[in-house]
């Protein structure tokens, strides 16, 4: 058996002409793996390319160069073997609108040979008094939220979810990316995209962040946040120095000073051994590394910074 609930090899995605010179190439060359039992987020600004990836993964469209295999089959080929198999919640509805939440909910539970009690999905999700609401005037929010429940009312092995808290309030939000922590708990893998990234440095074992069509940068979010550094690094000493050091350095109050920059550990050594040169007594450090947020607004500008 395939160790990857996912496993994306080289694979391209073009629009326009196949062949043609000018053909728009949405996805180049990626490659990813989503290890069964954990959460990769996929990021990146709108255009990067992710949703034409998802559509290669979820079988709506094949690659026109690499390979895709999810579950260890071909979304393609072995369509109609998959699909019971994977939770899909989509961005936006596609749902008929004059049904109700628990009949949309109860149709597709009807769907599973094991599914999830369709009114405990409602109840967990907060959906119960919109039960009886038309979908149609459900809020954006509980239409997500309804999405999501008929995503894994079916009991799948792998959950594709396409911005899964877009118009939730803080309780839903929070409500949902509980669900998605017992989802990894009882070892179902998730492929999520999302605009938050707090909710990436949270929810994600693994993460990938897509420019231009392109994987920009791809770990752990310790592994993308440690090697971003530190950005900032406090000393407590004594009043009225005058550090003299290769970064910006600011009193903000008597004693207490901030460097910032790109910090690694010799930069914050060499901080230090000035203090020390200088027989300031030093009383206290902190530092604060750099989040997710952090590194993904630093590769967005290294690409306005290139063009």
């Amino acid at each position: 058996m395939s160790d990857g609930a996912v496993e994306v090899s080289d694979v391209v995605v073009r629009y326009g002409a196949k062949t043609a010179v000018d053909a728009k190439i949405a996805v180049d060359r990626v490659s990813l793996t989503v290890p069964r039992g954990r959460v990769l987020a996929l990021l990146g600004h709108n255009g990067a390319g992710k949703t034409s990836l998802l559509q290669v993964c979820e079988g709506f469209r094949p690659p026109d160069q690499g390979t895709c295999r999810v579950l260890g089959l071909d979304p393609i080929a072995d369509h109609d073997a998959l699909m019971p198999r994977l939770g899909i919640m989509l961005q936006s509805g596609g749902f008929y609108p004059w049904a109700t939440a628990a009949e949309l909910l109860h149709l597709y539970a009807s769907f599973s040979a094991n599914p999830i009690n369709p009114d405990d999905l409602l109840d967990r999700l907060g959906l119960r008094k919109a039960a009886k609401t038309r979908f149609r005037r459900l809020s954006g929010g509980e239409q997500q939220r309804l999405s999501l429940a008929i995503a894994l009312v079916g009991r799948p092995e792998l959950v594709f979810l396409d911005e899964p808290t877009a118009g939730m309030d803080t309780e839903a939000r929070h409500t949902t990316w509980q669900l998605i922590e017992q989802l990894r708990a009882d070892g179902v893998s998730v492929l999520l995209t999302t605009h938050l990234l707090d909710e990436a440095e949270r929810l994600a074992d693994d993460v990938v962040i897509m420019r231009e069509g392109r994987v920009a940068a791809t770990g752990t979010p310790g592994e993308l946040t440690a090697a971003a550094g530190i950005d900032l690094l406090e000393v407590r000493a004594e009043p009225a120095l005058a550090p003299v050091l290769p970064f910006p350095v600011t009193e903000s109050s008597p004693g207490e000073y901030t460097i910032t920059g790109t910090l690694d550990a010799a930069a914050i050594a060499e901080v230090l051994a000035w203090f020390a040169r200088s027989g300031a007594q030093v009383t206290a450090v902190n530092t604060r590394r750099r989040t997710l947020e952090d590194v993904y607004l630093a590769l967005t500008a290294e690409k306005a910074a290139a063009r």
